[in-house]
């Protein structure tokens, strides 16, 4: 994909947003804005931490088993004050972004899909004053503020189900793509301190997705096509059921992973949401099974 200086929408199913590094001059300024900011007052308990597998943008518009879980799941969250997506669909190299927008603009990043799937808007309000803070939290690395993304589909397609009123404030931060496992599982430590401001942090991606290596028109199911699928899954679970996060940091060596994380990019939303859980949360397993025969629709909830 061709990049410019500026954040690029592409269009084309898997394809990325990008912020590029030309950016950092303005992160200076930007930390000072976020010491200034005031969010909303914090609801009486900490929110929980949740990673959703998002499967084809077509879930959007489905009515299937991995959809209705997900309509349940959002009547059984606390009321939010706001959600902070980490998608595997805005992705950026020599920072992390924040959304900034008071109203994010719907985000149609794929191609060769159905009129109505591009028809879809989801018109739910930013948190600016919440998205300065974050700024301000993330210590890992440079921060930039910035209006030039919105909610990708790996946002919007499960949110419609989760909360299909659109009525909880929404802003997304962006996947450094330069960076290690471990880097995005310690920006997720540093999220975690927005729990206790009422913001529910989300991690949207698939912890088994290979495109190439799908099998289309399978039937969605419990259980995956491939033998390097399942496997790689099932030692997610397991590392989960332990929480052993350095094993699902260093998801390379679990058995599978060559093939089930041929690119990371959908992986490490789950170090998001993973980092972002107190060592002692035990993960609840929300949602399991595969969509195209290997994509792991896995969906955890931390506290």
């Amino acid at each position: 994909m061709a990049m410019t200086t500026a954040t690029t929408i592409s269009a084309g199913w898997g394809r990325r947003g990008f912020l590029m590094g030309s950016a950092l001059g303005a992160t200076t300024a930007l930390a000072a804005m976020a010491s200034l900011a005031h969010a909303a007052g914090a609801p009486s308990r900490r929110m929980p931490v949740i990673f959703i597998g998002h499967g084809t943008p077509m879930n959007a518009l489905a009515d299937n088993a991995f959809t209705r879980r997900l309509s349940a799941w959002g009547r059984e969250l606390p009321p939010p004050t706001a959600i902070l997506s980490v998608s595997a669909h805005w992705l950026s190299r020599g920072a992390t972004g924040v959304g900034m927008q008071a109203r994010p603009r719907t985000i149609h990043d794929f191609g060769g899909f159905p009129q109505a799937l591009f028809d879809v808007d989801y018109p739910a309000p930013g948190h600016p004053a919440l998205a300065r803070e974050t700024v301000g939290v993330v210590k890992q690395a440079p921060v930039i503020a910035t209006e030039q993304w919105g909610l990708d589909h790996g946002t919007w397609s499960v949110l419609r189900h989760l909360y299909p009123k659109a009525d909880v404030p929404v802003f997304q931060l962006s996947i450094d793509y330069d960076k290690p496992a471990a880097f995005h599982y310690a920006v997720g430590r540093d999220l975690a301190a927005l729990r206790d401001k009422g913001v529910l942090v989300m991690g949207s991606g698939n912890v088994v997705h290979n495109l190439r290596a799908t099998d289309r028109g399978t039937a969605d199911g419990p259980k995956a096509s491939r033998p390097w699928a399942q496997s790689f899954d099932d030692a997610v679970k397991s590392a989960l059921a332990g929480r052993d996060d350095r094993a699902l940091i260093g998801y390379e060596k679990l058995e599978g992973a060559s093939t089930a994380v041929a690119m990371p990019d959908h992986y490490f939303p789950f170090l998001y949401a993973l980092g972002a859980a107190g060592a002692g949360e035990r993960a609840k397993t929300v949602y399991e099974g595969f969509q195209s025969g290997t994509l792991s629709m896995r969906c955890v909830q931390f506290g």
